[in-house]
């Protein structure tokens, strides 16, 4: 896969669909790889007429990882101590101008997933002449009073990742039966299978654990995106144990003229039953800022 220098490291990155296409970059969450990406998600999106950008956040994949920065202490953080920041979603949103300036686009509308979806609102707050469109899907504004994840997604959320490959993919699969769409059916061979691709390509638990701790210090992004004048389209789920809804409908209250996508019995994933859907909504947003 290519890579590119940006923002001073390295983003291995891949491109779907015509260069010609509405430029579109596509943002994991927590951990995760471009490689955890539904290819057929991808060429969908390619297919109604983007140039569709994924790409491995920084610390994770093979991507620049930061372990000159150790190893957090996630006892410490869980527990409201202050302890040091490698980075932080500031830095990851820098990540992703900093791609599309490799990638020499002027602009592009940004979409993203979870922390992902916190990376896209902070690079529309620190860059709004960047962003065309923003997308935000099971994703958080950041505010304290919001619900918490259900004690059982917390678990699954902090519990380290085994380092043995056979039960590094028996603890993703578990992971993600608490976390993902109960209202969806639940497909255990393909978990399996991109769990064993992940560990494969980058098993790399302490890069999770930094990015948690840039997530948990970021704050409360709602003074900043009151400010935001960007078309923006909010996907969230009825069945999140992670991020409830109440956090959907907080991100598109927070940010002027949002709409709010809700897709009933999603969970923490994106079930290939949703694809159809969210596809359709991202492409009417991207295609009717663009004109097209």
């Amino acid at each position: 896969m290519p890579r590119a220098r940006a923002n001073g490291i390295e983003i291995e990155y891949e491109t779907y669909g015509d260069r010609g296409g509405r430029p579109l970059l596509l943002l994991r969450g927590l951990s995760t790889q471009l490689v955890h990406w539904d290819t057929g998600l991808c060429r969908a999106l390619a297919d109604r007429g983007h140039y569709l950008v994924i790409f491995d956040n920084r610390d994770v994949g093979k991507t620049t990882w930061f372990d000159e920065a150790g190893m957090p202490d996630i006892a410490a953080l869980v527990s409201g101590q202050p302890i040091p920041l490698a980075y932080g979603i500031d830095d990851m949103a820098d990540d992703t101008i900093g791609l599309m300036d490799a990638l020499d686009l002027e602009s592009a509308h940004v979409a993203g997933i979870s922390m992902g979806g916190m990376i896209v609102q902070a690079a529309a707050i620190r860059h709004p002449r960047r962003v065309r469109s923003l997308t935000s899907v099971m994703s958080s504004t950041g505010g304290a009073e919001l619900p918490p994840p259900s004690p059982a997604a917390m678990e699954s959320l902090l519990t380290p990742a085994p380092d043995d490959r056979g039960a590094y993919i028996e603890h993703i699969v578990r992971s993600q039966r608490v976390i993902g769409s109960p209202g969806f059916p639940f497909d255990e061979e393909r978990e399996a299978e991109v769990a064993a691709r992940a560990f494969d390509r980058a098993f790399h638990p302490e890069g999770s654990a930094r990015q948690l701790v840039a997530v948990q210090a970021h704050g409360d992004r709602r003074p900043a995106l009151a400010k935001l004048d960007v078309p923006t389209l909010v996907i969230h789920g009825t069945g999140d144990p992670l991020f409830s809804i109440e956090h959907g409908r907080d991100t598109a209250a927070a940010i002027p003229g949002a709409e709010l996508r809700i897709i009933e019995g999603m969970g923490h994933d994106i079930p290939r039953g949703a694809h159809d859907e969210i596809v359709d909504a991202i492409s009417r947003l991207t295609a009717r800022v663009d004109g097209h």
